[in-house]
């Protein structure tokens, strides 16, 4: 566990933790022991901790796939180390809480497929976006091809791939790759305050938001109406409801637990 402090740091201030990437010398690109480090950092939080604020050091959120530690893998190895971010990066989507992504810099290669399992994200006007795998030889392997693929649509990740294109984050907010584009040095004072207006909602609320939308995405539309209404169904019946109900019939603010 100590040997993770060298790739990020984590701090926690009651029901918001803040994993900040520290390889700014890297420009915070992804080793297999910075995804160790964050998958330990997400697991290793309090129960308290609702939401999680992830952004990097010196002025990048990160820049992909460290190719300085590449190593050469067979075809069996590099199976299983696609796996593995794939199961890292559903950790951080589907693993309860929900994550605000504070970007600057670069955000490219596997730093985008980061950025995509994550919910919200802001975007400061030195934010690049990018997928430069064909300048590589290489293919996505951590997500993008799904997580990126459902934000951008198959054509357009097809054209970014193959030019190596780079979007800034105006252009990211048109497309969907970034919720907010904000000033310099306003993505984690937005991010902090997102975070804790999202912290504010019910628990049960936050959780099928997470959990539901994007798998109802994946559905036939008549599947993803019928599990709507399960959802619909089990979030009411919990106490949280009752008080938002009672809430707004007497005109204040809901006090959930």
């Amino acid at each position: 566990m100590s040997d993770h402090v060298k790739y990020l740091t984590t701090e926690v201030d009651g029901q918001i933790a803040t994993v900040t990437l520290t390889r700014p010398d890297k420009r915070n690109a992804m080793s297999d022991g910075l995804i160790a480090a964050i998958e330990a950092a997400y697991s290793g939080l309090p129960p308290e901790v609702r939401v999680v604020i992830l952004t990097g050091a010196g002025g990048h959120y990160c820049s992909g796939l460290d190719l300085s530690e590449h190593v050469d893998r067979s075809a069996e190895e590099g199976v299983y180390h696609s796996r593995n971010w794939h199961r890292v990066m559903d950790a951080i989507q589907f693993g309860g809480r929900v994550t605000v992504s504070a970007m600057t810099g670069a955000v490219i290669g596997g730093g985008l497929e980061l950025a995509a399992s994550t919910h919200v994200r802001i975007a400061e006007p030195s934010v690049i976006f990018q997928l430069p795998e064909g300048r590589r030889g290489i293919f996505v392997g951590g997500g993008a091809s799904v997580r990126v693929g459902r934000i951008l649509g198959a054509d357009r990740m097809v054209e970014m791939m193959l030019t190596g294109r780079k979007y800034n984050a105006e252009e990211g907010l048109r497309l969907g790759l970034t919720h907010y584009s904000v000033g310099a040095g306003e993505a984690l004072p937005l991010a902090r305050r997102l975070a804790a207006e999202i912290a504010g909602n019910a628990p049960m609320s936050n959780y099928f938001m997470v959990q539901a939308l994007s798998r109802i995405n994946d559905m036939s539309r008549a599947d993803g109406l019928f599990t709507e209404s399960l959802c619909a169904a089990l979030v009411q019946t919990t106490p949280d409801a009752q008080e938002g109900l009672r809430a707004f019939l007497e005109k204040r603010a809901p006090v959930f637990r």
